[in-house]
């Protein structure tokens, strides 16, 4: 271990802070339903592109903040803040801020050894990036999907979809499905793989499937990196990235003297 992560060690200890294990999710679109374990922590500094050919047009964030934490047994809550570009093919790039994503994420199911973990997690877009730069979408969204996860030794798999509400006019709620499956190797690289597919949001537009390769490197305890790379199969994507630095903190249960 090198010295900066000893020293982020005995400086969380000082404050009643303890590592705890990186959870699923990122750097996959598709989700999973297992919350932050409870009075823990993950804070992530993250960073996502795409290029879309009908829109003729990069976009995405860079970078966004996003964290998570355990506030009950089984309830996590969520917030991205993101700092969004648009890059057309013609006219101007913008940058800024983009809009607010809030979310919570519930877990009612258990995982044994027969029987899958499953879980909700409820996402609300507030619309404050500015609609007119591309930056915003302007009105508020919201995401209902039913997630499911199981495991077997070095394999976990999860996946399932939702429901999302896009209003505003010419848009048209849609859906969203995938699923995710990956594999741990020597207990600090995990590969994985996800399929995913969504309806058309816009009434002109197209139901699209894309695929992403991802790979998750813990460091320590503390310190992961995430990242992910794919395309669309089906639709108008052409490239979508992501990579995020992952910090995973939780508090003591030891009571301070």
């Amino acid at each position: 271990m090198t010295a900066w992560p000893t020293s982020c060690l005995v400086v969380l200890a000082g404050f009643g802070l303890s590592p705890t294990v990186a959870e699923a999710g990122p750097p996959y679109t598709t989700d999973d339903p297992e919350p932050v374990e409870y009075r823990h922590w993950e804070f992530y500094l993250a960073s996502q592109g795409s290029r879309d050919a009908k829109a003729s047009a990069w976009s995405g964030d860079a970078p966004h903040l996003e964290v998570n934490y355990g506030v009950l047994p089984d309830l996590q809550l969520h917030l991205i803040a993101p700092f969004s570009f648009s890059w057309p093919d013609q006219g101007g790039a913008h940058y800024g801020y983009g809009d607010t994503e809030l979310g919570a994420k519930f877990r009612f199911i258990q995982e044994t050894g027969r029987r899958p973990m499953i879980g909700v997690f409820v996402l609300l877009e507030v619309p404050t990036g500015n609609q007119a730069d591309g930056l915003g979408s302007g009105q508020v969204q919201a995401f209902f999907p039913l997630w499911m996860q199981k495991s077997f030794g070095p394999w976990t798999t999860y996946g399932g979809g939702g429901f999302w509400l896009n209003p505003g006019e010419g848009n048209r709620n849609w859906w969203l499905a995938g699923w995710q499956v990956q594999r741990q190797f020597m207990g600090e690289v995990a590969l994985g793989a996800e399929l995913f597919y969504t309806s058309p949001k816009e009434e002109q537009g197209e139901s699209e499937v894309r695929f992403n390769l991802g790979l998750v490197i813990d460091f320590n305890p503390l310190h992961h990196l995430l990242l992910s790379a794919g395309r669309g199969l089906l639709g108008s994507n052409r490239l979508m990235a992501y990579v995020a630095y992952q910090l995973t903190v939780g508090l003591s249960a030891a009571k301070p003297r």
